[in-house]
């Protein structure tokens, strides 16, 4: 039915309610996309992938996914790696329907895998949900179910000084800047404590004077933030089993939030590779300190799994960008919560990943905080339109209710900050398959009787 005196059909009624938000204040607005809409949602078809890498604390390689029909949507790839890692999965979304985000991303998990090599699937999935939340006008959380709820709470970093008037100054000012939830970082005895007489051992884990020393600095920071507010700590270098439980044992009379990521070496392969559950069970039952763990992790299956099965660590931490995007870490999220386990969120990113974090986290029942290091770099914020500024406000991101991530990138300032040149230009050279598993030929082979 048409409404004659306004011009306008149901349809457009309709769809104008779904995507017009209003914009909250003090936003800015996203700009509006020419999108055709002479052809139906059924008819949409991916055309390209185009990236981008901005230099940020670590690099943030941006991709986007272009449609027929002039929609589009922004990914980004785990930090520190490189764009090609989403690219060479061009050829196999080329061509195919975006909105068929979980087949099409079946079709792709076989070439993911843990640390960096989940960028590329991770980033793909957050483009197809920002397109889909275009096309059909709502929110990526909303592709997802429902929200629990408005705003995430976020984490900040200590400063990284030896310099003890320097760190209590950066403590309160992360305290004056509204932050309620905190980590210690680089805590390893090669960053901190090097140089110190009996501190240290040769191979980098510190002796226990040095471990006093590591408990003071813990002690420094809770007289100025207080025993209430939530503390978690990081980066411990190369500890083993045994020097974890130790560690954590020492560290249990102030009240952690968390331990991440305690195994760097060694025990049943190395790092956080999903074989070593076993050694965090060992480590979390011999400590009340909380051991969370995940953010190299790829996907509920294969990394995260065992880990919740066996009841292995006390909180999930799964960075978006490894994990599998924005659905796959909602499913981790609910199959840590259905087992009784939490989860926070590994995070270092531009304003895209974090939106796509944003949004899965809009929808977990079961949440603590995520990271940012976004107070470091003063023109974070505007690398993007579309939201409140500043995005982070007194510790929290308030969830959009804007169509897909809620974002468009600012053209003019992420050209100022690209750390390879050239601002999503073409990309011919992933045109053709440069990974896949198996793929028939062409033709007959040379010489195949006709």
């Amino acid at each position: 039915m048409t409404n004659y005196k306004k011009g306008m059909s149901r349809r457009t009624l309709l769809s104008g309610a779904a995507g017009g938000s209003v914009v909250a204040a003090g936003a800015q607005a996203a700009p509006v996309q020419a999108v055709n809409r002479n052809s139906a949602p059924s008819k949409l078809r991916i055309t390209d992938m185009r990236a981008c890498r901005i230099a940020g604390f670590l690099d943030f390689p941006i991709i986007r996914i272009d449609t027929n029909q002039g929609v589009h949507g922004y990914g980004e790839v785990r930090d520190a790696t490189v764009e090609g890692v989403a690219l060479v999965l061009k050829p196999h979304i080329v061509g195919r329907n975006p909105l068929d985000i979980e087949p099409l991303l079946d079709s792709l998990r076989k070439f993911s895998n843990h640390r960096r090599g989940g960028g590329g699937y991770s980033a793909v999935d957050t483009a197809l949900h920002d397109i889909a939340g275009k096309v059909y006008g709502v929110p990526c959380w909303r592709l997802l179910g429902s929200k629990y709820r408005t705003r995430v709470r976020m984490y900040c970093h200590f400063p990284l000084t030896k310099d003890p008037q320097q760190f209590a100054e950066g403590v309160r000012k992360r305290k004056q800047q509204g932050f309620t939830f905190y980590k210690m970082d680089d805590v390893s005895g090669q960053r901190w404590a090097a140089g110190k007489p009996g501190a240290v051992q040769d191979n980098g884990v510190v002796t226990d004077k040095g471990l006093q020393m590591l408990c003071d600095h813990i002690a420094a920071a809770r007289e100025i933030i207080g025993y209430e507010a939530p503390l978690a700590i990081d980066h411990f270098g190369p500890l083993d089993v045994n020097d974890s439980i130790r560690y954590a044992r020492a560290f249990e009379p102030y009240r952690l939030a968390w331990a991440e990521d305690m195994l760097q070496v060694g025990t049943q392969r190395s790092g956080d590779a999903p074989a070593n559950w076993r050694a965090y069970k060992e480590i979390k039952e011999a400590t009340v300190t909380p051991q969370a763990m995940g953010e190299s992790l790829f996907g509920l299956e294969e990394g995260f799994k065992d880990f919740i099965d066996n009841r292995a660590i006390d909180i999930v931490h799964p960075d978006l960008l490894t994990a599998g995007g924005i659905r796959e870490t909602k499913r981790i999220a609910d199959y840590a919560d259905a087992n009784g386990i939490p989860t926070a969120i590994h995070y270092v990113a531009s304003p895209v990943g974090c939106m796509a974090s944003v949004h899965a986290i809009a929808t977990m029942r079961s949440f603590l905080a995520m990271e940012t290091f976004a107070p470091d770099i003063p023109w974070w914020d505007d690398l993007v339109t579309g939201l409140p500024k500043p995005i982070i406000q007194n510790g929290y991101i308030q969830v959009p209710e804007t169509p897909g991530l809620g974002i468009e990138l600012n053209e003019e300032v992420v050209k100022q900050h690209l750390r390879v040149p050239g601002y999503f230009e073409p990309t011919p050279e992933y045109d053709k398959f440069i990974l896949d598993d198996f793929r028939r030929p062409a033709g007959p082979y040379r010489g195949q009787p006709q």
